[in-house]
């Protein structure tokens, strides 16, 4: 199975040695978004609803990159610092995803690069030709 490296001049370079997203076969796999601004690349200020949202812009610019939209989208992992923030994150996550929404799961962690307060990755499925 042959695989293709997504990137896009959209979303915050990379941190470190990985591509914003690989498609294989019919998904795409797209590396985890902190709330980086693609221009600055500084870290957004302000509370978890404004990261969120930072987040699935990127996310969503990644996945314009490769031709698709969130309603392609079949797997979400958050990674939240602090559990209790769920809740807000959870009303931004909704705009972006209101029906037929993805399988998900979501974390407390200890730490993200940056000192970022969430971090999302996701799998998409890929239209066949």
């Amino acid at each position: 199975m042959s695989k293709s490296i997504i990137q896009s001049s959209k979303a915050p370079a990379a941190v470190g040695p990985y591509s914003h997203a690989v498609q294989s076969g019919p998904f795409l796999f797209c590396s985890g978004q902190i709330p980086l601004d693609p221009v600055t690349g500084q870290l957004v200020t302000g509370d978890i609803q404004v990261q969120t949202v930072r987040v699935f812009e990127n996310l969503r610019a990644v996945l314009n990159a490769a031709n698709l939209g969130f309603e392609q989208v079949v797997k979400t992992t958050v990674f939240l610092t602090d559990l209790r923030e769920f809740a807000a994150m959870n009303e931004v996550y909704g705009r972006f995803f209101s029906r037929d929404c993805p399988a998900r799961s979501t974390v407390q962690v200890s730490g993200l690069p940056k000192g970022a307060r969430i971090e999302i990755e996701l799998i998409a499925c890929c239209p066949t030709a």
